[in-house]
């Protein structure tokens, strides 16, 4: 009889954490949720069938974990307004306990493979390389982060990164773009505008509102994660995770609005420090996997689930 899969899975209780851990619940294999609880993490996203370990990741030790054969890193600060505010707590969590993380995972002799999970505003604003306007980042580009959020995940990146080549860590290493979808905290972008336009108030805009983000389907990205986790010959390498649709702030704002039948009232803020014009990623290391494969990725649309959500 074959072992059940084990896998330790940190911020399994946040947003797209919460999502893979649904996703690895449905397939009945044995996961530990490593999770803190603070604003962005909630229990109920997950609810039953999993083990939680309340902690800090900076403060996790091998032995809290176990033996496991994936450790998935999802945890992480992300509010990009909040490194704006205070920097620290995100160079504490997201790279102490990242390198806390590794340095548990180095421990473990049944690790099959160290999946950290990052994102596309590591490679900075697509916007700087003007005049090639439609620049798509690709996976061996430059670094070039904006944010203490997206510094400290660059740093991230780089520490597993750093294990591997010092210490033969096994790897995976995905970038993906904003995702959309169930749980997702109340503060972030989709849900804000959601409840603004519902409550008949302004809408806070930074700027014009041109700003251009590629939007995903929350459980789209865990599939593809998944895919790439369980794969043997993706090893030690960095995948670019898209859909490939890309929406301006405003033009959200509108779709929302239209789906609410709502008039949406719009207040100009002053820009965000730093903010990037546009995140675009590369596909086509992704896209030729699944071609191999023959399989065609396809990916939920932004509108098509804001219809469903929130039509009345």
């Amino acid at each position: 009889m074959e072992s059940k899969i084990k896998i330790c899975v940190t911020g399994g209780a946040g947003f797209i954490g919460s999502s893979f851990v649904l996703n690895a619940i449905k397939n009945h294999w044995e996961v530990l949720v490593v999770d803190k609880l603070t604003y962005a993490g909630n229990m109920d996203n997950v609810k039953h069938n999993v083990t939680l370990l309340q902690k800090d990741i900076c403060d996790v030790t091998a032995e809290d974990l176990g033996n496991y054969d994936y450790l998935v890193h999802f945890a992480a600060e992300s509010h990009v307004d909040n490194s704006i505010k205070d920097g620290r707590p995100f160079v504490r969590t997201n790279v102490e306990g990242t390198f806390n993380m590794i340095e548990c995972a180095r421990q473990n002799p049944k690790l099959d493979k160290f999946i950290h999970i990052s994102t596309d505003e590591v490679y900075g604003d697509m916007a700087d390389y003007y005049p090639i306007i439609n620049h798509h980042a690709q996976e061996g580009d430059k670094l070039a982060p904006s944010s203490y959020y997206s510094a400290t995940k660059a740093a991230s990146d780089m520490l597993v990164t750093s294990a591997h080549r010092t210490f033969g860590l096994p790897y995976l290493i995905t970038r993906t773009c904003n995702n959309f979808g169930e749980h997702q905290d109340p503060e972030k972008f989709l849900p804000k505008i959601y409840r603004c336009v519902k409550d008949g108030v302004d809408v806070p805009v930074y700027g014009d509102g041109q700003q251009v983000r590629e939007w995903m389907y929350v459980y789209d990205n865990v599939g593809v994660i998944i895919d790439l986790m369980f794969d043997p010959k993706v090893i030690n390498e960095v995948y670019n995770i898209g859909s490939g649709v890309h929406h301006t702030n405003m033009e959200i704002i509108k779709m929302i609005g239209d789906i609410l039948g709502e008039e949406v009232k719009i207040k100009h803020v002053p820009d965000r420090l730093g903010h990037d014009r546009k995140y675009s990623l590369h596909r086509l290391k992704l896209l030729s996997y699944y071609r191999a494969k023959d399989i065609s990725l396809e990916c939920l649309d932004l509108q098509e689930f804001l219809l469903n959500l929130y039509k009345k």
